[in-house]
């Protein structure tokens, strides 16, 4: 039998997660994070999904992200599913911005790498970090293909019309501004899955999407491609996110600047890490913001409010940019286990077929399922996202048609 497990990597600045997957049957046989990368007391946890067994953490410094790699090797070799087993496919790595360029599951060389690297100034804090990822998967095993899955490219269907921004274009194009969106692995899955939970195929169904994490972002899918989503040139764009503000007035900037004497570096944090919830009432967990409702706390109370605002505009606004909606599917951390956050979005919106049942919008947990009421005309889902499953078959994918 030829190879059929993929390992999935996603390497951060400071952290790798990854996770083995025996695409026969698509399951799962180990995942683990390595996180706090060149502290003195780097964290290594693993769970070995296949046999059952119990998660295992150890501390201790891990110096560097070869380090990291190596590291997760001897626990996967722990439990038999080393990096030299025969069965291992190919390794897909997650890749935050692709550009225009590439638009799908890309065989990594040389060429490739030097792509990823000339988008950095788009991706300055991610793009870096997957770069570092690949290398060192790559000096492990140069035997073993190696795939790109990027989250740039599921957005790359959207038309001129929704991608530009209306500034002068010769300075857009040389500059490479535009909106390039993000979560698109999330996107595609939820969209498909989605499709699937209404026993439909995906080019027949249109889907508003709403990834709802501590990032959140949201897109129109029409006949399961893209053609409207929330996050443009960086992941700033849009929703409001935990720690990001998201849609904002350009002058805002400008008068920080100006009257408040805030550098760009200080604004460019203000605005990604200190905004959002975060900035609103001082929390960025759902959970502790509803806590603090239930006890009367108006900050909280106007925060979540906030929040909501602005995700009831994104789901009319593509709602209109659709013009037919079957489902909206609402996934991620705060999608899928928030019910007040599904109930209060699509509150009002009765008149556009949108509403949620009181009973099965309260259930928690559990595969896709819909919260809508019987016989609703647009399908309102709770859809769990699975991004390391949706890189490891595109990568399996690519890998099989290249052999």
């Amino acid at each position: 039998m030829s190879p059929s497990r993929v390992l999935v990597l996603n390497s951060g600045s400071s952290s790798v997660k990854y996770q083995l997957l025996e695409m026969n049957g698509s399951k799962r046989l180990a995942t683990g994070l390595v996180e706090r990368i060149g502290e003195r007391t780097s964290l290594v946890r693993h769970t070995p999904l296949a046999s059952g067994g119990e998660t295992r953490e150890r501390t201790g410094q891990v110096a560097d992200h070869d380090a990291a790699l190596k590291a997760m090797a001897e626990e996967l070799a722990a439990d038999g599913l080393g990096l030299d087993s025969p069965e291992l496919a190919a390794i897909g790595h997650r890749v935050v911005h692709g550009g225009k360029r590439f638009t799908d599951p890309t065989v990594i060389d040389e060429q490739v790498l030097a792509e990823i690297e000339r988008l950095i100034p788009v991706a300055p804090l991610h793009n870096p970090a997957n770069l570092t990822g690949i290398r060192t998967a790559m000096a492990l095993r140069p035997d073993l293909p190696q795939v790109a899955v990027f989250d740039t490219a599921f957005h790359t269907t959207m038309p001129e019309s929704a991608a530009r921004y209306a500034i002068d274009v010769r300075t857009a194009d040389a500059h490479r501004i535009r909106r390039y969106g993000f979560h698109g692995t999330s996107h595609a899955y939820v969209s498909r899955a989605t499709a699937r939970l209404l026993g439909r195929a995906p080019e027949e169904v249109n889907v508003i999407v709403l990834h709802l994490g501590n990032g959140a972002s949201a897109s129109a899918v029409r006949g399961g491609r893209c053609v409207d989503t929330s996050m443009g040139l960086t992941p700033l764009e849009g929703l409001v996110m935990g720690t990001r503000s998201g849609d904002l007035d350009p002058a805002v900037i400008f008068h920080l600047m100006r009257v408040g004497g805030m550098s760009a570096d200080e604004i460019d944090t203000l605005l990604n890490k200190k905004s959002g919830l975060v900035g609103l009432c001082g929390d960025n967990d759902m959970r502790e913001i509803r806590r603090r409702i239930d006890e009367g706390d108006r900050e909280a109370e106007l925060a979540f409010d906030i929040y909501i605002h602005r995700l009831k505009k994104y789901i009319g606004a593509y709602y209109a940019v659709l013009g037919r909606v079957d489902a909206v599917a609402f996934t991620a951390g705060v999608g899928e286990n928030a019910a007040p956050v599904r109930a209060a979005a699509v509150a009002g919106l009765e008149g556009l077929g949108l509403a949620v049942d009181e009973g099965r919008n309260a259930v928690r947990g559990g595969g896709p399922r819909l919260i809508s009421p019987e016989g609703a005309r647009v399908a309102v889902a709770v859809v769990p996202t699975d991004e390391e499953m949706e890189i490891a078959q595109q990568t399996y994918a690519l890998v099989g048609k290249n052999n």
